[in-house]
């Protein structure tokens, strides 16, 4: 399935920085699922959809246009992997500058579930067989 997304022009360009436990968590999600990794963000009605170059955010109810991007990941700057990573926030929608209120914790929220959901529900066990041995 193909999904198709859209952006105005550019409204806004921010430096910010994202902690490394979100940064972490969802460069491992996205590892684990390919190319692209699509975050549901039920309690804000948002779709995160991510790749290796960004994370684009969508509003439920506009479903084909990006609100805001967060680009230009720059891990290498930080010193250990337990640090914050800096990026740049991309507005594309006048409501960007609220949406990113809620949005880093609430996306980490959605990461958490995300990952939750996709452990084993059992870990595999090793079994040592004895064989019968001859007399």
């Amino acid at each position: 399935m193909e999904e198709r997304f859209y952006r105005e022009q550019e409204i806004a360009r921010l430096p910010d920085f994202l902690p490394a436990s979100i940064y972490n968590l969802a460069h491992t999600l996205l590892a684990r699922s390919g190319n692209c990794l699509f975050v549901p963000i039920r309690s804000m009605q948002y779709m995160a959809v991510l790749d290796t170059d960004e994370f684009i955010f969508v509003d439920s109810q506009n479903k084909a246009w990006v609100e805001l991007a967060w680009q230009h990941f720059r891990p290498q700057a930080r010193t250990a992997l337990d640090e914050r990573v800096p990026f740049e926030q991309v507005h594309y929608l006048p409501q960007a500058a609220d949406t990113m209120k809620r949005l880093p914790g609430e996306f980490h929220q959605a990461l958490l579930l995300l990952a939750q959901r996709n452990k084993p529900v059992t870990p595999a066990t090793l079994l040592t067989l004895h064989g019968k041995t001859e007399t």
